[in-house]
């Protein structure tokens, strides 16, 4: 699938590695989540009502739309989480880790 960001300057930067998913990806030092996810992929999660593709609306925090979870629960908005080597996310809520 192709990606919704093509990468054309700061190519630079260090890169970090941090898991989606369950999958290892690559970004860039100073990447937020959105930007490491849609540099790699079409989207950034499926709308939980509909499954429809999601990848954030507003990108600067004020919407709702961007929201990803660690994998111990936590609720982050990718757009304004910058993305941490080792960091461990997942794009679906995971009900049972949830409210413990």
């Amino acid at each position: 699938m192709p990606a919704l960001f093509r990468r054309v300057a700061e190519k630079d930067r260090k890169t970090i590695h941090l898991f989606v998913d369950g999958h290892e990806i690559e970004a860039r030092e100073g990447d937020t989540l959105l930007v490491a996810l849609l540099t790699r992929t079409d989207r950034l999660r499926h709308n939980e009502f509909d499954a429809s593709p999601r990848a954030g609306f507003c990108l600067m925090g004020a919407c709702q739309d961007c929201w990803v979870w660690t994998e111990a629960g936590e609720q982050l908005r990718a757009c304004s989480t910058t993305a941490q080597s080792g960091m461990r996310i997942t794009t679906t809520e995971v009900p049972w880790l949830i409210n413990r």
